[in-house]
């Protein structure tokens, strides 16, 4: 049978997912790993354990299908940095998108015309989730490291040097770093000097129809797939774009996992000093433009565990969810800034906190976790908007991630957006679009299969929208009141 695996390399997990002809999953492996935070702000993962679950779930789904897949896609987390000896031995841990040690370094790059003319060169924000300001800190902070360091690697670039022995960064991994010009396509001059390191000590950016054939992998590794193309793919968040076909005019992908995303498919880069917008490379011809936060899944879960003291399983969930569900639109009164890690779209500040605001004596835990659910939404349709200025009208948002299982929370989405919510993909749209790619870069894939097969569809209720707006207003300005005061709890830890 021929099939092709999409792999994704995320943050929690990673996933490969096996799809047929026509591109329908029929198979799928996941395996989940830990994140270690030994200080406030580090956000630290183990590359090795990784690797080793790459392995894994590429064995277990290609057992489970029986044959060798025609390729293997490969889709990766974008931001993270592992500081590397001549043998790609790591040195230390790396440092995943979430470490926001380097938040002073971000916070003074972008006080200067010189680092924002690197925003806009490279297309990557100003932040300390940014390979940039993370080699910046390393060099200021740890110089016995970056003195050993003899390459600046991303997680996938690991990956693929144990693979092949090869040091290649696809075009899309490179232009999430904020040192790859993402108008020239090579590494820019400015951000390296700013860091004080040269191209020889990153890797060589490829398209991401690059591929190397599994006879030529590294001795040893994956005996059984020695006819099968490695595609070495593009960063999550573009793929996600291409795996939920929210690769077209007036529609915008958004994705609530841990984190979140707005993200619009572009021809050309879309540049705003104040809100910052991201970006980054999809192929030669497709830019995916959008912007980030933080808080998504991530502050349900604090609610449930730290809050409610609640199991962490789906039927708690599922309990929290049938509870909001009976609760008014506005929560009664209640909002919630969600930016309990901080945030970066569109306030791009590590000081932030988050905030309940308008609690008073009738409110009950699930007016807590509609909150919740509202805050984070109002937060991604302030990206939207923002979005919507350069990129023209939205009329629907092909969504994904670990929030389509939850009706209520995307027909929040849709009567705070205002949008026609679709789900195109109730798989991970990230892996399945890391298949696409391959497929599409191996000239596997008619046309024709790339047409979207909507599973569900979700119009906004025009009544509930009315009152969202008037509450957005307020959202809107709640963090402009709120900001000094959070700055000032910060200061006092």
């Amino acid at each position: 049978m021929n099939y092709i695996v999409g792999i994704d390399i995320g943050t929690g997990s990673t996933k490969a997912i096996a799809l047929n002809s026509k591109f329908e999953p029929i198979g799928e492996s996941q395996e989940h790993y830990p994140t270690y935070t030994p200080e406030p702000g580090y956000h630290e993962q183990d590359p090795e354990l990784i690797w080793q679950a790459f392995i894994r779930v590429t064995d277990e789904v290609t057992k489970m299908m029986g044959s060798s897949p025609q390729a293997i896609g490969i889709s990766c987390a974008m931001h993270s940095l592992i500081p590397v000896d001549e043998n790609c031995i790591p040195l230390g841990p790396m440092r995943t998108w979430a470490d926001s040690r380097n938040a002073a370094i971000a916070s003074r790059l972008r006080s200067t015309e010189e680092g924002m003319a690197i925003y806009n060169a490279t297309g990557t924000p100003i932040h300390a989730m940014s390979p940039l300001c993370k080699v910046i800190g390393i060099k200021e902070d740890e110089p016995d490291l970056f003195k050993k360091t003899y390459k600046f690697i991303s997680i996938k670039e690991f990956i693929w040097f144990r693979l092949f022995n090869e040091y290649k960064i696809d075009y899309s991994i490179a232009s999430c770093t904020g040192f790859f010009n993402i108008h020239t396509l090579t590494w820019h001059k400015e951000a390296l000097e700013m860091a004080n390191i040269t191209q020889d000590q990153l890797s060589l950016p490829v398209k991401t129809s690059y591929f190397r054939k599994g006879s030529e992998l590294s001795t040893g590794l994956f005996p059984s797939l020695q006819s099968t193309n490695f595609v070495i793919g593009a960063n999550d968040g573009c793929l996600a774009n291409l795996g939920s076909h929210a690769n077209r005019p007036g529609v915008a992908a958004l994705t609530i996992g841990t984190s979140g995303a707005v993200r619009i498919a572009s021809t050309k880069p879309i540049a705003d000093n104040a809100l910052m917008p991201f970006s980054y490379i999809l192929n030669e011809q497709t830019f995916i433009c959008g912007g980030p936060v933080n808080n998504g899944g991530l502050a349900l879960e604090w609610l449930l565990k730290n809050v409610l003291d609640k199991e962490d399983t789906l039927e708690s969930y599922d309990s929290l969810f049938e509870g909001a569900a009976a609760i008014s639109p506005t929560s009664e009164g209640l909002l919630f800034l969600p930016y309990l890690t901080g945030e970066r779209a569109p306030i791009w500040d590590t000081a932030s906190s988050g905030a309940f605001v308008g609690l008073t004596l009738n409110h009950t835990q699930f007016h807590f976790v509609r909150a919740v659910l509202e805050g984070i939404c109002y937060s991604l349709n302030q990206v939207l908007q923002g979005i919507e200025l350069y990129a023209g009208k939205i009329n629907e948002l092909s969504v994904s991630g670990g929030f389509i299982h939850s009706r209520i929370w995307m027909e929040i989405l849709a009567d705070i957006t205002g949008k026609k919510i679709v789900v195109v993909q109730q798989s991970d749209a990230s892996a399945i679009g890391a298949g696409y790619l391959a497929a599409e870069a191996l000239n596997l894939i008619p046309d024709h299969l790339l047409i979207p097969s909507v599973k569900e569809t979700i119009a906004p209720n025009r009544q509930h929208q009315e009152v969202y707006s008037k509450n957005f207003e307020l959202f809107k300005h709640l963090y402009q009141d709120l900001a000094p005061t959070m700055h000032k709890l910060k200061n006092t830890l």
